[in-house]
Formats: structure tokens, C-alpha cells, sequence
């Protein structure tokens, strides 16, 4: 097996469709979403956006056709019965993924997929807005996010700012106005005007784990 591909046991006594109940079934579901890679800040128990995030990027992962970050039967006996963690398509190497054909974020660090987070990309629409940062400018454009190898290039550590096209949080630049940064929205479909949305609190491990320092390659692709 390659070094890549890691084995996690099944979960016995099978774990429960709880939709998005609190309690000790709830840090059962997050502490099996931390063995397997799917970020959570935490398995306290308490079903927050942060587990409804991860759960998403589970149903995202395994191909759920309608993923809404709940615990139904189906997503219940997947996170149980499922013995590999994930993989992304990067098989080597240290580098953030982003598959934009799944909607997710990748760490992978020395060739091993170590974390999965939900994202949500560019649109791929067309848009003329005013510039949030200039009175009286319109900014038009196609919402992308560039596929291809990038670094990290700059980066604001502070909290939210007003970025030419809407508030942003924290972000990490890796394209000219493209970046991975914090928002308020993320959905389970592409809705960026071309940067790569994850949670506030993800956003903020992201700075306070070091997982994603200056000149970090990021490789943006389809998924195909």
C-alpha cells in the first residue's frame, strides 16, 4: 500500500444519525472526523459550524450529491464503515490542494493528506460591481480561481477587511487578488467572485497552526 494511503479501524458500536444534535454522540461524530482528517475544532459535543463544516467536506469527499453538513443514515454508516483516510490527488511533497471539482482544501504535508476542509471557489460568472475601496469605481471580471501552481505571496494577519469586492478575513494571497481567507459563507457549491472561502475558525487555525506560511505552494486544479 502506498505510503500515502493510511488505514483507520471501523468504528464499533456504529455511530448514529443525530442531524445536528448536541451531545456525546455529536464528540463521538468529531472525534471520528479528527481521526480521519476532516478538520473540527474540537469533539466537545457540541454540533457548531465547524463540525457542520467538516461533515460537508465529508459528504463533498465521499460524493453526496446534496451535502448539508447534517448526520442523515447514510453520512452515519459512511464516517462509520469508511477504514482510509482521505487522499488528496498530490501524492508528495509539502502543499494546500485545491480541488475545485469537490469544493475542498487539502493540507498534505510530506506526501500524506493530513487535513480536509470545506471550501468554496469562484463562480465562474461574470460581474460589475463597485470597487468597495475606490468611491465611484466599477470593477468587472470573470469569477475565477486560476487553476495551476502557486505560492503564497502576502498575506494580512489582522482580522476582517474591506477588500475590493466585499469583506475578507485573514487572507493568504497566492495569485494576484486571489486568496484563502475566512468568510461568513460557504456553501456546498462554487460562490467566490475567485478566492477560496473557508470558516472564520478555520481560517484562524490556519494562521495559529502555521500550516500555510509565506511561499507555501498551493496547486488549484478541477478535479478531473
Amino acid at each position: 500500500m502506498p505510503a500515502s494511503i493510511i488505514e483507520v479501524p471501523v468504528v464499533d458500536p456504529p455511530l448514529a444519525a443525530i442531524g445536528t444534535s448536541d451531545g456525546d454522540e455529536a464528540a463521538r461524530i468529531q472525534a471520528r472526523l479528527i481521526e480521519l482528517g476532516f478538520w473540527v475544532s474540537g469533539a466537545d459535543g457540541d454540533y457548531g459550524l465547524t463540525t457542520r463544516q467538516a461533515v460537508m467536506a465529508f459528504q463533498k469527499y465521499m460524493g453526496f450529491n446534496d451535502p448539508d453538513g447534517k448526520v442523515d443514515e447514510p453520512t452515519a454508516a459512511a464516517l462509520t464503515n469508511m477504514d482510509l483516510r482521505p487522499v488528496s490527488r498530490a501524492n508528495s511533497g509539502t502543499l494546500v490542494e485545491i480541488d475545485k471539482g469537490k469544493q475542498l482544501l487539502y493540507f498534505v504535508i510530506d506526501g500524506k493528506t493530513e487535513w480536509v476542509l470545506n471550501a468554496s471557489t469562484g463562480n465562474g460568472q461574470s460581474y460589475t460591481e463597485p470597487d468597495q475601496n475606490t468611491p465611484g469605481e466599477i470593477i468587472s471580471g470573470v469569477s475565477l480561481t486560476p487553476s495551476g501552481l502557486h505560492n503564497v505571496n502576502r498575506e494580512r494577519p489582522e482580522g476582517w477587511w474591506e477588500g475590493d469586492l466585499g469583506e475578507i478575513y485573514r487572507p493568504k494571497y497566492f495569485v494576484g487578488g486571489v486568496a484563502v481567507h475566512g468568510s461568513n459563507s460557504i456553501p456546498n457549491y462554487p460562490a467566490s467572485h475567485g478566492c477560496v472561502r473557508v470558516s472564520v475558525p478555520a481560517m484562524d487555525w490556519i494562521w495559529e497552526s502555521g500550516i500555510m506560511p509565506m511561499d507555501s505552494p498551493v496547486w488549484v486544479h478541477d478535479g478531473a
